[in-house]
């Protein structure tokens, strides 16, 4: 399960990400999530996505994904860099995994379960 959260550029403010139809989405595969990451603006995704750990257990971490396109510029990264501590500490996710494509996110179960 994930969301995906962005930075209103006016306020400064941290919010959930709207879709074509003005309302917030919760998603259920990594798939959903590349399909509607921006190919130019940074995000937030707040993850919590089940691993089977090398030991045979169960584990659902809560990590925060900081999606930062190559292609954003230097205006948009300050502002999302800036913001990238205080997004994880607020939402205490276990740790920040940095992506720079949403191809990247098919690495993020081997990442996960590599920690």
């Amino acid at each position: 399960m994930a969301s995906v959260d962005m930075i209103d550029k006016s306020t400064h403010e941290i919010r959930q990400a709207l879709d074509d139809y003005d309302e917030a989405r919760v998603y259920k595969s990594l798939k959903e999530v590349a399909e509607d990451l921006p190919d130019h603006t940074p995000r937030f995704v707040l993850l919590s996505y089940p691993i089977t750990t090398s030991d045979g257990r169960l584990s659902v971490p809560y990590v925060l994904l900081y999606y930062l396109p190559i292609t954003c510029n230097a205006e948009v990264r300050m502002l999302y860099a800036g913001a990238k501590e205080l997004m994880r500490s607020t939402s205490e996710a276990g740790s920040v995994i940095d992506i720079e494509s949403a191809e990247d996110l098919e690495e993020v179960p081997e990442k996960l379960a590599s920690k």
